[in-house]
């Protein structure tokens, strides 16, 4: 998140408004609800979690035990688990 001077941006009128609330003090001001995006939608991150998912359940169904799947991805047991049970394994 970055931060811009309000100077820059807005009228002298409603900077004059917004101090007689907030003088000298760091508010936000959150996205609208239509501009607010979903994780992961700027980034590939969902793309490489889901291929990794996939294999992580393809090393599953061909014998790979739980907890060499741990060891094998760098993650916990539980998180193997819930990976395994959201494609129903």
């Amino acid at each position: 998140m970055s931060y811009q001077n309000c100077i820059d941006i807005l009228p002298k009128e409603l900077i004059e408004e917004i101090q007689k609330y907030f003088d000298g003090k760091v508010i936000y001001i959150p996205k609208k609800q239509s501009n607010k995006k979903q994780w992961g939608e700027n980034t590939d991150t969902r793309q490489i979690l889901a291929a990794r998912n996939t294999q992580i359940c393809q090393d599953y169904k061909n014998g790979i035990d739980v907890p060499s799947l741990s060891g094998k991805y760098f993650l916990t047991v539980k998180s193997i688990q819930r990976i395994l049970k959201q494609v129903d394994i």
